[in-house]
């Protein structure tokens, strides 16, 4: 017989490239941010070297340069999103900081414990006066 820590879960790990995924491996959250700001850069100055008339070999490369950025970009989000359903699977929540009402998971996790016994008293006797001891 095996004991409730023992017992297979339900929850399978999140695989990424056969392997459990691990944080500490991959992109993280500065690199992302990098990308993201060095993306917003190429975009907004792509086409403003068109207006100013910069020649178009300048042009195609940004050009080119932001589609290849853009396609780095998505794969991070998509890393960075796995990692977090990797954390969610793990049955960890977490609190918002500055909450003033509690999750919806705060409230599942809530009705799931078990209410306790309104007839009987902390100090073990019975709140029905009918019964006598």
């Amino acid at each position: 017989m095996t004991s409730p820590d023992e017992q297979p879960s339900s929850v399978r790990p999140v695989d990424y490239k056969g392997e459990p995924l691990d944080s500490e491996r991959g992109p993280g959250l500065g690199c992302f941010r990098f990308q993201v700001v060095l993306l917003v850069v190429f975009i907004v100055l792509t086409p403003l070297t068109v207006a100013w008339g910069w020649p178009p070999v300048i042009s195609a490369i940004l050009l080119f340069a932001t589609l290849i950025l853009l396609l780095f970009a998505g794969q991070t989000v998509i890393f960075l999103l796995r990692l977090v359903a990797a954390d969610r699977r793990e049955g960890t929540r977490h609190a918002p900081r500055n909450a003033s009402t509690p999750t919806v998971g705060q409230l599942e996790d809530a009705a799931a414990a078990p209410a306790p016994d309104p007839i009987a008293e902390p100090d073990g006797s019975s709140a029905d006066p009918g019964v006598r001891e």
